[in-house]
């Protein structure tokens, strides 16, 4: 009886652990304490590449001098007769930049500008009017057009996500996608970045540690970065045919009934 007795509880327990386990790593920053400074090693602002666009606008006292250098609202015809405009802004259409960096500006011609910020955009179009003494005090506005980021995997809301910002973190794009599902691996999130060349980087995070976070290279985000968010091996499990049954508490009453039977069938056997 003894026996049985020391069978019955090691099943309780077993029971207990495996329908009473608490998930581990689900929380961010976990080595984030009180008062506590982590400083990003290195902040990348979005630059400008090849086949972005940006809005360039230039405002003077003069509307018709401001008109010269602004691209023209242009209406085209598709091939269904539609009026269709190139305008993203109901004003002015938007310059795309070519592979070399480069964009053809009204009046000045080809300007390049690529690797700029969107400040820098701004301060060197005005530069180039001033000393062309075409304009005496131009106000330029630079926005970006299409900048933005993709969100997948294990995500409330996957999808691609445009901001119109100098500075995007791992944090907003997560944010912007409803942040991530109970079955996602926050310690090892994938950031995919694509260089000159069509080259692709692959950075590894782990959101449960602040530190490692905010000083990897892809705290800061990039235009057209990917992130993935890969499932955990209890989601990979439940995705394959034997979905995750070796760890359910039905599997445990199994083995529990199995153990109950062949300590009855040892204690009658040594009677």
């Amino acid at each position: 009886m003894r026996i049985k007795g020391l069978t019955s509880g090691l099943i309780a327990v077993a029971l207990l652990l495996g329908s009473c386990s608490t998930p581990k790593n689900v929380t961010y920053f976990q080595d984030a304490e009180q008062g506590a400074v982590v400083e990003a090693s290195k902040q990348l602002d979005i630059r400008v590449r090849p086949e972005d666009k940006l809005s360039i606008v230039v405002t003077t006292q003069h509307q018709d001098l401001s008109n010269l250098y602004n691209l023209a609202l242009v209406s085209t015809k598709s091939s269904g007769g539609s009026s269709t405009s190139r305008a993203h802004d109901g004003s002015t259409s938007c310059y795309t930049v070519d592979k070399y960096g480069d964009i053809s500006f009204p009046v000045l011609g080809k300007l390049h500008i690529g690797g700029m910020t969107r400040y820098e955009v701004a301060e060197y179009v005005e530069n180039k009017l001033k000393s062309a003494e075409q304009v005496k005090d131009p106000i330029v506005t630079v926005e970006f057009v299409n900048t933005g980021v993709t969100v997948i995997g294990e995500v409330q809301s996957p999808g691609r996500y445009d901001f119109n910002r100098d500075r995007i973190n791992i944090v907003d794009a997560i944010a912007m996608a409803g942040d991530l599902t109970p079955n996602g691996r926050r310690e090892n999130v994938l950031v995919l970045r694509e260089t000159e060349g069509g080259k692709q980087l692959s950075y590894r995070l782990d959101m449960t540690d602040l530190e490692s976070v905010v000083n990897s290279p892809a705290y800061h985000l990039q235009q057209n970065d990917v992130i993935y968010v890969e499932p955990t091996d209890k989601k990979k499990r439940d995705a394959t045919p034997l979905g995750n049954s070796a760890f359910t508490p039905s599997f445990w009453v199994s083995i529990g009934s199995l153990a109950m039977t062949v300590t009855s069938l040892i204690i009658t056997l040594t009677r």
